[in-house]
């Protein structure tokens, strides 16, 4: 038989351009451009390679968010980017390196930026008048992703924490001059923040050509704390509010903020409201907000309205607030009526499909519906979960990344026999990919049910929350091997305040970072 030995740079351009497609242009062009070959250097070049540029990488398995390295770091700067800065109009970077890039080179068609690892510090920096890449971040910059992924303070053994799974500090404007956060040519603004004040910030004026707004916050207090300017937002086209703890500021304040937005054509919501004595229906959606938006063509939410029950006697059914929502305004409507207590009702409306990422305070009542965009889920029952629950679980939840159990009571009692139990309960559950466990407020038996690999399988989990004591009784003092498998990923373990770590569970934990 005969052998060919053939050179890439035997193969004509076009074909030589679809091999290089195929890879990530950060290594497209620190392998090649500048390497002594007048051809490639012509190639690689193009503004295939050349108009989007990230110098970060996120792991498939756990998210976590790695920075170039030095080494190569140094040689875009020096070399590489001040060759091909006319052709870049996006960057993704991670905040301690931005500078650097940003400084190596004038980019005047750089428009987009998405900076991982964000802070205030940072924010004030970069906005500041005197920062000599001010100039950029206010005049040319139409479109802003900030993404903060700083490190949770009470975590006893620190790792990489990621926003897609985990709550973490977020930026916040409070006390900063108006003109800190000021751009008059960004028109579209992606971002996380601690609260409803720093919301209202963003829109004072600061930002006067904004059209698109996604925010996602902590806090909506009751009542606003800093006093901003309440001017309409005619310019706003499309806007997101998620906020990620429940909240009595809905009435008070994000009715009245929306009504700012007469012009809107796109809105988002995600709040857990407490409301008191009274639910959120259909028909209070539209005459306090729907009816000031006569653009408006997409509205997809999520609201929990969280009331107290003065009357026992009266139930209220998931029909009767299906029925609030059936005038052809919405698009398909699924509601759920969960009474967490005697005292203590949860109404939920949503729109199909669901498009967010987080549920909290799921009990039994999970609805025939696949949850493929979840990625966060916090349930809770004052009623023990059983195996068909769990199972039920992975079937409607299907993406789950980080699962937090807070029920204190035991599945199975300990007289209950076998053939009592549910019919699913010898079947093997899976959680493909999740990463995150937090069984610190679930009976032990919980602990055993998730970490025993005869009941479910978690062949991605890297960090897990439990108190010492039950993981220590469940794993046999850390020598148990069938507790073992789904042990064997960890990297972070948060286990209380335990004064003494014993050899065994460092063994039982190898890869955690001692």
């Amino acid at each position: 038989m005969t052998q060919h030995n053939v050179h890439i740079l035997d193969l004509p351009d076009e074909i030589l351009l679809l091999v290089l497609k195929k890879l990530d242009n950060i290594d497209v062009l620190y392998s090649l451009l500048g390497i002594n070959n007048r051809r490639l250097d012509v190639i690689v070049q193009e503004k295939i390679f050349t108009d989007v540029l990230s110098f970060v990488s996120i792991s498939n398995l756990t998210e976590e968010i790695s920075p170039i390295s030095a080494l190569a770091l140094n040689r875009f700067r020096n070399g590489i980017l001040p060759r091909i800065h006319k052709n870049v109009k996006s960057f993704i970077v991670e905040s301690d390196s931005f500078e650097c890039i940003l400084g190596a080179a004038t980019y005047p068609n750089l428009t987009q930026l998405k900076i991982f690892n964000f802070n205030r510090a940072f924010v004030s920096r970069f906005f500041l008048d005197d920062s000599p890449l001010q100039h950029i971040g206010k005049q040319q910059i139409t479109d802003l992703i900030l993404i903060s992924n700083e490190n949770n303070n009470e975590i006893e053994k620190i790792d990489i924490v990621h926003p897609a799974v985990h709550d973490y500090p977020s930026l916040s404007l409070n006390n900063l001059s108006p003109m800190t956060f000021s751009s008059s040519t960004l028109t579209k603004l992606c971002i996380d923040v601690n609260d409803f004040d720093d919301c209202l910030a963003l829109l004072d004026g600061r930002l006067k050509n904004l059209a698109i707004l996604a925010a996602q916050i902590n806090y909506i207090h009751r009542f606003a704390f800093t006093s901003h300017n309440m001017d309409d937002l005619p310019g706003l086209k499309s806007f997101s509010l998620i906020c990620n703890r429940s909240t009595k500021g809905y009435t008070n304040l994000v009715i009245p903020l929306l009504r700012r937005m007469s012009n809107l054509e796109e809105l988002n919501l995600y709040i857990h409201i407490l409301r008191g004595h009274t639910f959120v229906s259909g028909v209070d959606l539209h005459n306090e907000i729907l009816i000031h938006m006569s653009r408006l063509h997409t509205f997809t939410f999520y609201l929990a309205s969280e009331t107290i029950i003065t009357d026992p006697t009266i139930r209220i059914s998931e029909s009767n607030i299906q029925k609030t929502f059936e005038n052809g305004k919405y698009q398909q409507v699924i509601c759920m009526v969960d009474y967490s207590d005697s005292n203590t009702l949860i109404c939920r409306a949503f729109t199909l499909p669901f498009n967010f990422h987080r549920l909290e305070h799921i009990s039994y009542n999970i609805p025939n519906i696949i949850f493929n965009s979840v990625t966060y889920l916090k349930v809770c029952d004052a009623t023990p979960f059983k195996h068909e629950f769990f199972v039920r679980l992975a079937k409607a939840f299907p993406f789950l990344k980080s699962l937090s159990i807070d029920n204190i009571w035991p599945p199975f009692l300990k007289a209950e026999k076998p053939y009592h139990r549910d019919k699913d309960w010898c079947s093997l559950v899976q959680y493909p990919y999740l990463i995150s466990l937090d069984i610190h407020h679930a009976a032990v038996n919980y602990v055993e049910h998730f970490l025993s690999e005869r009941e479910i399988y978690l062949p991605r989990l890297t960090e897990l929350k439990v108190f010492y004591e039950d993981l220590a009784t469940v794993t046999h003092n850390f020598t148990r091997d069938e507790t073992r498998r789904n042990c064997a990923q960890v990297k972070k373990l948060i286990i209380g305040r335990c004064t003494f770590y014993p050899d065994a569970l460092c063994v039982y934990f190898p890869l955690l970072p001692y």
